[in-house]
């Protein structure tokens, strides 16, 4: 039975993929990561010994475990052992706080935590609150050494039915505004993205370059459909521009998921026309804004399909824009997807007609299950039309243009309300981006006296020049409306950005505030220095 085949059913497992691959073709290679590689057959009986491993811990399905470390082979086999076992995994960001990170170990209710030296230091002033046994993936003194930890070579688990509505990830928000919250997905749901796979040109002879972390759901709707199909996997533990574009080249990539601040790097590489990228069939991007004239920098000097996606961890719905076909639509995210149902609402919850500019809300069978063990919170992220049907609310503002092309406008919580009037901080943001000495540009609303909020920009510059704040601040001003206009212009060396490539203007905010407040201070203390 081919693998198309396989997936023309109604339901599989990874595990039972990864299988058939073993079966099939026993040495391709599975998983890459500078000079160790695991084909398939070595693969399976990795998470074989994985899942066994779990289940003399005691481990029964559906319950969870955790992953804390940075990207390696052995954090991918665990992945796929755990699932092997009937369990979930718990992908969590080494980046969070360690409070955050103790905080989901509890969430998701894990009995163990795999981790590394670097993950583990990090968690020391929290490590009587995490009750889970500490394996080291990276086999330091971290915890048990994973090795040490596996059962013997050849040791194969008791067989679980994994059912198609069990929760095959928890992937936790990042934790930056309050608790965070578990998104709960289940294994149909991930299957359902498998079988469009052969879509988006993922097969099986396939080479994929994952550049972003293990824990996000941006690298697994890259990673998982590539060993889905049987392809193999080219692990990067750190992204840089050069090497990426170095291995591009070297190991004939086919695929690769990147954020678009990966993309702004690469391109401006003076050399990148040097390097030979003609084997790739397809590039994706999500995550974050995709600036139109990067995608078309990127269609005209890199080979291949250019595709975005624009959707939620949380599921609901995806717009998909097939930059390559639709040129003149840039400046979208596309269209929605097949079987996906996009809306608009405004802010008492009631649908608008078309042309309207609101609340962007969506369905599709990727819905995710809930917040877990947040039924409060779920409940306030859905939305239901007069049918019953339940919407995910994505806190994002949009319009669709004439042809049904859905235009980002900003997300809700970072839109700015300046006396009364509604500004969008991208519209801001893509003026500045156009003056020639700005590399990269932040806007964020800031409290008002006088307008309740106003806008404030963060910049990086190209060059130094102290003069720099008020030439641009006039020169950006004399291109804005009224009610738009900037209250100042902050120049910084970089944008704070997670680690998919989101910038954190919630720490560009209270950067400003403190700041403004440290010069309150400071002038109620000298009087003198107002004058």
């Amino acid at each position: 039975m081919t693998i198309e085949e396989v997936l023309a059913q109604d339901f599989r497992t990874l595990p039972e993929l990864i299988r058939i691959h073993a079966v099939q073709r026993p040495r391709h290679i599975a998983l890459r990561q500078d000079g160790r590689s695991l084909d398939y057959r070595a693969l399976d009986e990795l998470a074989d010994r994985i899942a066994a491993s779990l289940q003399r811990d005691g481990l029964k399905p559906e319950q969870a475990i955790a992953i804390c470390a940075g990207t390696s082979i052995d954090y991918a086999a665990v992945f796929i052992g755990a699932l092997r076992a009937g369990l979930a995994v718990a992908p969590l960001a080494p980046s969070s706080t360690a409070v955050s990170i103790a905080t989901m170990v509890e969430d998701a209710a894990a009995p163990l935590l795999f981790v590394d030296a670097s993950v583990a230091k990090a968690l020391e002033p929290v490590r009587d609150r995490i009750a889970a046994q500490w394996v080291a993936l990276d086999d330091s003194a971290a915890g048990k050494s994973f090795q040490k930890w596996l059962v013997a070579a050849g040791t194969v688990p008791a067989a679980v039915a994994a059912a198609s509505d069990a929760p095959f990830n928890l992937i936790y928000s990042s934790g930056t505004t309050g608790t965070p919250k578990g998104i709960e997905q289940s294994n149909l749901m991930r299957w359902r993205q498998w079988q469009r796979a052969f879509a988006y040109d993922y097969k099986p002879d396939s080479i994929t370059i994952v550049s972003t972390p293990l824990y996000s759901n941006t690298t697994l709707v890259s990673f998982l459909p590539t060993l889905a199909v049987g392809g193999t996997v080219v692990l990067m533990a750190k992204f840089d521009a050069t090497k990426f574009l170095e291995l591009a080249q070297q190991c004939r990539a086919t695929t690769t998921m990147l954020v678009p601040v990966q993309y702004s790097r690469i391109m401006a590489l003076p050399d990148f026309d040097r390097y030979d990228l003609s084997t790739f069939r397809a590039k994706f991007c999500t995550s974050a804004p995709f600036a139109a004239y990067l995608k078309a920098d990127i269609l005209k000097r890199w080979p291949g399909r250019l595709i975005e996606y624009y959707g939620m961890t949380e599921g609901g719905g995806t717009c998909v824009l097939e930059a390559t076909l639709h040129p003149g639509k840039l400046y979208t995210v596309g269209c929605p997807a097949p079987g996906h149902d996009i809306r608009l609402i405004d802010d008492q919850g009631r649908e608008l007609p078309p042309g309207s500019t609101g609340e962007i809300v969506g369905h599709s069978e990727g819905i995710m299950t809930g917040y877990h063990n947040q039924p409060a919170k779920t409940a306030e992220a859905e939305w239901y039309d007069p049918a019953g049907k339940r919407f995910i609310r994505t806190g994002d503002i949009g319009r669709f243009d004439e042809d049904g092309f859905l235009v980002l406008m900003d997300r809700k919580k970072d839109m700015i309300i300046s006396g009364g009037f509604n500004v969008y901080p991208s519209d801001l943001e893509a003026v500045l981006r156009g003056h020639a000495d700005v590399a990269e540009a932040a806007v964020v609303g800031v409290p008002s006296e006088r307008w309740g909020e106003t806008p404030v920009a963060f910049v990086v510059p190209k060059r130094k020049d102290p003069h720099l704040p008020k030439t641009l601040l006039e020169w950006t001003n004399g291109q804005l409306g009224k009610t738009q206009r900037l209250a100042a212009i902050e120049l910084v060396e970089s944008l704070p950005r997670s680690a998919i490539g989101k910038v954190l203007k919630r720490e560009l905010r209270d950067a400003y505030k403190d700041k403004v407040l440290a010069l309150k201070e400071t002038l109620n203390k000298s009087p003198a220095a107002w004058s």
